[in-house]
């Protein structure tokens, strides 16, 4: 499981998940452990700072561009710019010879070219469809990166397919068949297959 946003505190108990990795510590992806955590939990020091008093037994610490695995699935961090606060990564996942980059929100992969290269999907942030919402703040990008920047960064590293999550007021208040054609056409401009997660969506990679 990637992320648990304090929605998710109740719930918890019951999924049972095997692991849990965190991408930063803002509440809406981190704070659903402050009832603790049935599994390892997986996050930066930066990350466990922030969420010190939350009762989580087992805590392993990530570090940027070191990999790990879990369950057969092999993970790397890569630093993005997103919030001076509650610094952020996303996360290369690998696996029978397909990988994807999960990254919920971000204003800037630092890394670029060696977190997409190679990549069969891009799981991105869907908080806006093409009005930015990066700044600056104390010489650093902040903020959210909107769609089309993100399927820019796709064209230019050559990933396929791209899909949208955690998705913002203008996706989610949307007509969801209106909204489905536009990120579709977008995506077509860039020469990437682009489509809004949904809750129950599956995906297969496979090696190319």
């Amino acid at each position: 499981m990637i992320d648990c946003g304090d929605d998710w505190l109740k719930a918890l108990p019951t999924l049972s998940p095997t692991a849990i990795v965190i991408t930063h510590a803002h509440p809406d992806h981190a704070f659903g452990l402050a009832g603790g955590a049935p599994c390892p939990v997986y996050a930066s020091e930066d990350t466990w700072s922030l969420v010190a008093r939350y009762p989580i037994e087992d805590r392993r610490i990530v570090e940027a561009r070191t990999p790990f695995e879990i369950g057969g699935a092999r993970f790397e961090a890569f630093p993005v710019e997103h919030s001076v606060r509650a610094p952020a990564v996303g996360y290369r996942v690998s696996g029978d010879g397909a990988s994807f980059f999960y990254v919920p929100d971000l204003a800037a992969i630092r890394e670029r070219h060696e977190a997409l290269a190679g990549v069969a999907l891009y799981v991105g942030d869907g908080a806006t469809v093409a009005r930015s919402m990066v700044r600056r703040r104390d010489h650093v990008l902040i903020g959210h990166a909107p769609i089309t920047s993100q399927l820019g960064w796709c064209e230019e590293e050559r990933v396929g397919r791209a899909i949208f999550t955690h998705c913002g007021s203008g996706i989610v208040k949307s007509d969801a068949r209106r909204i489905a054609a536009r990120i579709k056409g977008l995506g077509e401009d860039y020469g990437v297959e682009a489509s809004v997660a949904y809750d129950g969506l599956t995906l297969t990679l496979r090696a190319a």
